[in-house]
């Protein structure tokens, strides 16, 4: 009888211990350092543990797990209409982390998805409001803007958004070539001015030279010469002058034979 009992007792013991054991691998939990636990106790909130062992009841305990590192978002391509009616198709960077994982498990049921869906709408709603040169020039500060107003919605769902990137900006194919003509109008006006102006000061240089010579005729008649000599050093070219310039040819280096009788 005795020999009969102690099989059936040693697996009933061997059925509790695996028991327990099954129950105090449940129960224990390893929280990482970039993790927390909020735990509900029999529906009701008991609080965010973590880091190390945690001990969660079984049954009457239910957990969730929130990751308190940098996430990073991906918002998906919006086409979009500026406040100029260009369409242009605009997709951006999110960055944001869990500040508070009580608020993140309480007040939104899925605050990866919410915080996507309301990053979408602020894009479209922000570059909506400008104009598509503004759009191209100043993509920072709308990125600045949008990361704003994301950080304030958010908050209450215990979400940080710390940076959002304008990542791209397509424009339509026509809008592309109007852009290419403008800017090469811009740069035709630019050396067309840039042309004058030069124009301008040596006119103003020339007139303030004519006035020099016309208070000073030696100094005109040495520009002469000079101009002479600049004439002379030239290939296959004569210089004519009057009789009066009879000491020209010693000035520009030309060395004068006389006819022997």
């Amino acid at each position: 009888m005795i020999s009969q009992i102690q099989p059936a007792t040693l697996f009933l013991g061997f059925f509790i211990l695996l028991f327990i054991i099954i129950i105090l691998a449940s129960s224990i939990k390893i929280v990482t350092e970039y993790e927390r636990v909020v735990i509900f106790r029999v529906g009701r909130l008991k609080g965010a543990k973590g880091p190390g062992l945690v001990v969660i009841l079984p049954i009457i305990d239910k957990r969730r797990i929130i990751d308190l590192r940098l996430l990073t978002m991906d918002v998906p391509k919006q086409r979009i209409i500026t406040r100029d009616n260009v369409t242009v198709d605009v997709d951006a960077v999110v960055y944001f982390r869990v500040s508070d994982p009580i608020a993140a498990a309480v007040k939104v049921k899925d605050y990866i998805m919410a915080s996507s869906l309301l990053a979408q709408t602020t894009l479209r709603d922000v570059i909506g409001q400008v104009e598509l040169d503004e759009l191209l020039s100043k993509r920072e500060e709308l990125s600045k803007r949008v990361q704003a107003i994301l950080d304030e919605a958010t908050e209450a769902w215990g979400v940080k958004v710390t940076a959002v990137a304008i990542r791209d900006v397509i424009i339509p194919e026509a809008m592309q070539r109007a852009m290419a003509k403008q800017a090469e109008a811009e740069r035709e006006r630019r050396s067309r001015v840039i042309m004058a102006e030069g124009e301008l000061e040596a006119a103003k240089k020339m007139a303030e030279a004519a006035e020099y010579y016309a208070r000073s005729p030696i100094a005109l008649r040495l520009r002469e010469l000079q101009t002479w000599s600049e004439i002379a050093r030239e290939k296959n070219m004569i210089v004519v002058t009057e009789s009066a310039s009879s000491q020209l040819g010693t000035f520009l280096g030309v060395i004068k034979s006389e006819k022997k009788e």
